[in-house]
């Protein structure tokens, strides 16, 4: 199988909907603890670090209790000893003990990080789907129009710059290897060591003036692999492993700080969102909003900033207040946080979400607010919680304090509903865009009313079940993974994430048709998702239906993600419309242009146009963007053989193979043209190889071709 499926977008621009959120009246029971927390930090005046660098570390999926600072005692020694970095960077600055996200996955947490503001404001709410819109400021153009240098590194693809996310920023370096290793479940990223030493590089060379970076780690993400000696040194918890590594990690950032080796400075670590390590039966994170998720690390340190632990609230939309108060920098009036070392304001809250289950499966959407120690969760099975009392979440409030979870509820902010009102009618082609990410079936909401069978507790056993499959499937029990997503679609038949799943179980066991029918069954039962056509497209055009790959992707022609324009660029290049091809594909260039498999396509475009000097010249700067390419290097074989390079040719042939030994049509030019060369004992191993693992369906005329060669090399 040469491709599979990859991540949908919708430019979604961001509403700017100013407001507090949940700033109701105070009342007798909590009005004591809010005084008592409402003290600002000792020394603290607005402007005390004007002029001062500014250092963002967010690191990946970081509980707040896997960090040592912010860690009950009593955990053990060793736990204790696994962030010393942070550690000594902490016992040096100001942790919040108390701080909350807004969202539980990693794009839009950033994104209410980088604007101060909570996702439904700045139009962010999960991490495929949207592009933060170019009118939302962020904390980049705010320091960038006040004479500051400004640079991120991040680790991962969920913050790719074609995000918007970069909005600001002067350099913005994702360089991790896109395009390999596309019919995996791996997130593409690269590893906190090779974000962190050119970030170190980057600090260094603009010494001159004032610096604003900010440098994302990605490395406690599941699945949890962490490097050696953490890998042994936390052999029963490759979770804890990753964070210890990633604080080795950021040693060399951090240290200069620690030992004041550097000039005034303003350092902010906390994470995008925590992990549930199977609190609450969540495996990881994106399905709840429990406090493993919620509750983040928070640590700020610099000038002006008294050490000490801080119990107060404390939110991401307050990070972009807090460095522009100390840098003495006016704070936008639209932004709902304030400066976390200016004193609390009285009932002021925290609105949260989780969307991801209700976008990408239907089910009811999770929206919540944590006031003053109390969190209301709504769904359809709705939860209130005491965390003074109740820290761990066990005891469930709602029946027993019912006035106290409708004035929580009445205080969630009214533009936060999903799906939200559309103010105008939408045209055909965009309502087929939205249909396409599930959005919207026909020309109304798809759906607006959840019934507890659609609250995730209730699914719980489904979401084991959808990362039961992609364990199957990426440790190669393909049979496995099939079983289990024929048993999800029974029980949601509704759901595209199962078929999507299925159909690619089927294609990597080399059954095509079956994985056609699965796609095709979904369509035919209303199930729409811009990836589910996608994967259709490919997996038609891979099997010489080019003409029906055009007409699925048909509804998608306009839209804005590079993965479906190189689908449909591929889909008519196979239906041998070959301009509409090309220009499909620079589409995708313009979309994303640093994407090597957009040249790789072009590369094969052209060639089968004849145009074998412009397509080796695509399919080498693929490669030199990401060498482990394997279609591109069976390609590139194909290329140099017709250009009568034939060493040129086998070499990249075997290339191909040896990164993906399921390139099968390289194996079998690799046999064919070593014979012919000579290379007897080379094209031997190459074609019995080929004659023993190429599926007979789709190879049955090369496979007659190889015994005959076979037979002449004396196989």
């Amino acid at each position: 199988m040469r491709r599979t499926r990859v991540l949908a977008l919708l430019g979604a621009a961001g509403l700017l909907a100013a407001g507090l959120v949940g700033c109701g009246k105070e009342d007798s029971r909590t009005a004591s603890a809010v005084r008592s927390l409402a003290q600002a930090a000792p020394g603290y005046r607005p402007g005390l670090a004007a002029g001062a660098d500014v250092l963002l570390i967010t690191i990946d999926t970081l509980r707040a209790d896997a960090v040592g600072f912010d860690r009950e005692p009593g955990a053990g020694v060793e736990f204790d000893r696994a962030t010393p970095v942070l550690d000594r960077l902490a016992s040096q600055g100001r942790v919040f003990t108390f701080a909350h996200a807004h969202s539980v996955v990693t794009l839009p947490s950033h994104a209410n990080l980088l604007t101060g503001l909570y996702p439904y404001q700045n139009g962010m709410r999960e991490n495929t789907g949207f592009v933060l819109s170019p009118r939302v400021p962020t904390l980049a153009t705010m320091l960038a129009a006040e004479g500051y240098e400004t640079a991120a590194f991040v680790a991962a693809y969920p913050l790719d710059s074609r995000f918007g996310l970069n909005a600001g920023f002067a350099t913005y370096d994702d360089s991790y290897p896109l395009g390999s290793h596309p019919d995996r479940f791996e997130m593409v990223q690269r590893r906190g060591d090779q974000v962190v030493g050119p970030a170190r590089a980057w600090w260094s060379a603009h010494s001159g003036g004032k610096r604003f970076l900010w440098v994302h780690l990605y490395d406690p993400h599941a699945p949890y692999l962490p490097p050696e000696p953490f890998a042994e040194r936390f052999r029963g918890n490759p979770y804890q492993g990753e964070v210890a590594a990633t604080d080795s990690f950021l040693a060399p950032l951090l240290e200069p700080f620690l030992l004041a080796k550097e000039r005034p400075a303003v350092v902010v670590v906390t994470s995008d969102h925590g992990e549930s390590l199977g609190e609450h039966g969540e495996l990881t994170h994106g399905l709840f909003a429990y406090e493993a998720t919620l509750h983040v690390p928070l640590v700020v340190w610099g000038q002006g900033i008294a050490p000490g632990r801080d119990d107060r609230s404390a939110r991401h939309v307050d990070l972009v207040p807090t460095i522009l108060g100390l840098l003495g920098v006016a704070v936008p009036a639209s932004l709902p946080g304030r400066s976390l070392l200016e004193p609390e304001k009285p009932g002021e809250g925290s609105y949260f979400e989780a969307l991801s289950t209700s976008l990408n499966r239907g089910w009811a959407p999770l929206r919540g607010l944590l006031r003053d120690r109390e969190k209301w969760i709504s769904l359809p099975l709705p939860e209130l919680y005491d965390l003074a009392r109740d820290p761990k979440e066990e005891k469930n409030l709602y029946a027993e304090e019912r006035r106290r979870a409708r004035e929580l509820e009445s205080a969630l902010p009214a533009e936060s509903a999903w799906p939200p009102e559309r103010t105008e009618e939408a045209s055909a082609e965009e309502l087929a865009r939205l249909k396409s990410l599930g959005y919207v079936g026909g020309s109304a909401v798809a759906k607006t009313t959840y019934t507890a069978e659609d609250d995730p507790k209730r699914l719980i056993e489904i979401d084991g079940k959808l990362q039961r499959i992609v364990e199957d499937y990426t440790r190669g029990d393909f049979e496995g993974a099939i079983t289990l997503s024929r048993e999800v679609i029974a029980a949601r038949p509704s759901m595209s994430e199962p078929y999507e799943h299925l159909a690619l179980a089927l294609r990597q066991l080399e059954r095509p048709g079956e994985a056609i029918e699965a796609l095709q069954a979904a369509l035919r039962r209303g199930v729409e998702r811009e990836a589910l056509r996608r994967q259709l497209a490919l997996a038609l055009s891979e099997n010489g239906r080019g003409g029906e790959a055009v007409a699925v992707l048909a509804p998608l022609a306009g839209s804005e993600d590079p993965a479906t324009q190189n689908a449909l660029g591929l889909a008519y290049s196979e239906a041998g419309r070959f301009d509409e091809a090309v220009a499909a594909l620079e589409r995708a260039r313009r979309l994303a242009p640093e994407d090597p498999k957009t040249l790789e396509n072009l590369g094969i475009v052209r060639l089968r146009m004849g145009r074998p000097a412009e397509a080796e010249d695509l399919l080498t700067r693929a490669l030199q963007a990401n060498d482990q390419l394997p279609v591109s290097w069976n390609t590139l074989g194909v290329v140099r053989y017709r250009r009568h390079d034939t060493a040129g040719a086998l070499t990249a042939w075997q290339k191909a193979v040896a990164l993906d030994p399921k390139q099968y049509d390289a194996l079998f030019n690799f046999g064919l043209v070593a014979a012919e060369a000579g290379r007897r004992e080379e094209a031997r191993v190459a074609l019995t190889r080929f004659l023993a693992t190429a599926p007979p369906e789709r190879f049955a005329p090369d496979l007659a071709k190889a015994r005959h060669w076979l037979a002449q090399v004396g196989g």
